[in-house]
């Protein structure tokens, strides 16, 4: 089995940032929910704020969404080229995608993509709410040892050393740098 971080690792770019952006472009007024989150990221940066309430503050915007569901869909329609080609050459049927991501963004690609483990963020995707512990750090190897147990990782992905924790539990690991893979240290 494969484990693999999703922003930045097998998508160019961060989806929930490009999922917000998106929003922004076809509904402007969405800006004013989420200007209402600028404070908490200021207190995150000093850290007076934890990252889970701060982002917390920014998804109010999807308060404002008709039908989040559609929405996801029509994003993954325009975004889902972003998914990096090494990737698809190497993608097997066990594949875990363990990722800070909401759940409900990346469901659908992962649907799209015959991927059938998603460990991810759980948000309520009408409120923004947190439903749990967000998927970062110590609490990816929390969340895939209650999913999987034991059960060994072949390889891990990530362009980011806070998953160095996921990395400790590989075989192998691999720090991504754009398209490149490098033997992570």
């Amino acid at each position: 089995m494969n484990a693999y971080d999703f922003d930045k690792t097998i998508y160019r770019g961060d989806s929930t940032v490009d999922f917000i952006f998106w929003c922004v472009r076809k509904k402007p007024s969405l800006a004013i929910l989420l200007f209402s989150g600028v404070p908490a990221f200021g207190g995150y940066l000093l850290k007076q704020v934890e990252k889970t309430v701060f982002k917390e503050k920014f998804y109010r915007f999807l308060k404002g969404i008709p039908d989040i569901d559609a929405w996801v869909e029509e994003f993954w329609d325009s975004h889902q080229e972003n998914i990096k080609p090494w990737y698809l050459l190497q993608k097997e049927e066990d594949d875990v995608i363990i990722s800070a991501s909401p759940e409900f963004l990346l469901r659908p690609i992962c649907h799209r993509l015959g991927i059938r483990h998603l460990i991810a963020s759980r948000v309520d995707s009408r409120t923004g709410m947190y439903l749990g512990i967000n998927c970062h750090g110590e609490e990816k190897v929390r969340r895939f040892r209650r999913v999987f147990g034991e059960t060994p990782i072949q390889a891990f992905y990530s362009d980011s050393f806070s998953d160095a924790p996921m990395a400790n539990l590989a075989e192998t690991a691999f720090l991504v740098d754009g398209d490149i893979l490098h033997p992570w240290n």
